[in-house]
């Protein structure tokens, strides 16, 4: 059967690797472990969930996204508690306190909580990853959610729309963004011969999902979200920067 096939081929790859310390891309590792039958637990210490993701320094995007961020979370008065998911350094965390909201923040990176923990020491920080379905089970529910510039970089992006969802009370809202593609924007990388640098495929940890405001849209309607709106942020349309995309639960 085929999943014989593959379990015989994944132990070979993982005795050749202890044997001969070979490192092997771990999209390939999960692959063959979703195929041999391994459970989502063993898949788990394979995979990349960024837990050794190297924060440098902040992300310029919190430039332009900070404030229609704010402006979002503020149209509802109700919106009180609000939960971060891939918080990085803990910028846009500590930010929101400052605005009066009640924050945690969270994030699967040692070396970003590390960091945020030393800037922001009043700051409340978690350990915890999208990848870990029990996160409402962990943390119970908030007003809003907020993932800024995350969906980008998950193998399994679906896992961040469902953790949200299930994290959000009742007409709860989901706060996103993501570098924004479309027709446009595509062609002048193309013509401007810019696509190697966009899409960073040398870059450990980049990008490697690529959003237009019809996909995010189906990822989040996917998932049980409604009443999507996406605003273009960053240059100006149709060559925006980032979408800030929110969503009622």
């Amino acid at each position: 059967m085929a999943w014989r096939f593959f379990a015989r081929i994944n132990r070979r790859i993982l005795r050749s690797a202890q044997d001969l310390s070979v490192s092997i891309d771990t999209s390939i590792l999960c692959f063959l472990h979703i195929y041999s039958g391994a459970s989502m637990g063993d898949v788990g210490k394979h995979c990349d969930t960024a837990a050794d993701y190297v924060h440098a320094q902040p992300n310029r995007s919190m430039g332009y996204l900070f404030g229609p961020l704010v402006n979002v979370l503020r149209t509802d008065p109700s919106i009180i508690r609000v939960f971060e998911i891939g918080c990085g350094t803990g910028d846009v965390a500590a930010g929101l306190v400052d605005e009066g909201f009640d924050v945690t923040a969270t994030d699967p990176s040692e070396d970003a909580l590390r960091q945020a923990r030393l800037k922001y020491p009043k700051l409340i920080l978690e350990d915890a990853s999208v990848y870990d379905d029990r996160l409402a089970e962990r943390f119970g529910t908030w007003d809003a959610v907020v993932a800024l510039e995350v969906v980008e970089h998950l193998y399994r992006p679906k896992l961040l729309a469902t953790t949200a969802y299930s994290l959000l009370a009742p007409n709860g809202l989901f706060v996103l963004s993501t570098p924004y593609h479309g027709y446009w924007k595509n062609l002048a990388l193309a013509l401007t011969g810019r696509f190697d640098e966009h899409f960073m495929p040398l870059r450990d940890h980049g990008h490697i999902k690529f959003w237009s405001k019809a996909t995010i849209t189906q990822l989040l309607e996917g998932s049980g979200f409604q009443s999507t709106v996406i605003t273009g942020l960053g240059r100006f349309p149709p060559f925006s920067k980032s979408m800030l995309v929110a969503a009622r639960k």
